[in-house]
């Protein structure tokens, strides 16, 4: 009787050898059965769809980066602000303040030129700010 069993399980176990060598090969198109095809359409699909998410990967990125650095200038615009506000002389003006890619613009009138050049020092002195575009307009005393 063990000798039976013994003998089952060596078929088995040659069966399923040859099964596992019979994968490794692969099968021409042209004789693929409908499972093989099925198998390399599956494959193919977890492939394109490996590649999109690739591309969407990158494109998110990229969608990220750029929001960061909105972030950054929308950042620098607020400290900018807050600190022309905090100069004593210059709160009370109208100064506009708007940044693009760290470059800093300062629309709006004062009351002299050095209140003009004392905002363009406080926003170049500003972390991030590369430049600062002083298009700030002297009122005349009138």
């Amino acid at each position: 009787m063990n000798t039976l069993k013994g003998f089952k399980l060596v078929v088995v176990s040659m069966f399923i050898a040859a099964g596992l060598i019979g994968c490794k090969e692969p099968t021409p198109p042209e004789t693929a059965g409908p499972a093989e095809t099925a198998g390399q359409k599956i494959d193919q699909a977890a492939e394109k769809a490996g590649d999109k998410m690739e591309q969407v990967a990158d494109d998110l990125s990229a969608q990220s980066e750029k929001a960061g650095k909105e972030l950054d200038d929308a950042t620098i615009t607020a400290k900018v602000k807050a600190a022309i506000l905090a100069e004593e002389g210059l709160k009370v003006l109208q100064i506009s303040v708007d940044t693009m890619k760290g470059v800093v613009t300062l629309t709006g009138s004062v009351d002299s030129q050095q209140h003009s050049d004392r905002a363009k020092e406080i926003a170049g002195a500003v972390a991030g700010v590369k430049d600062v575009e002083n298009k700030l307009v002297v009122k005349s005393a009138g």
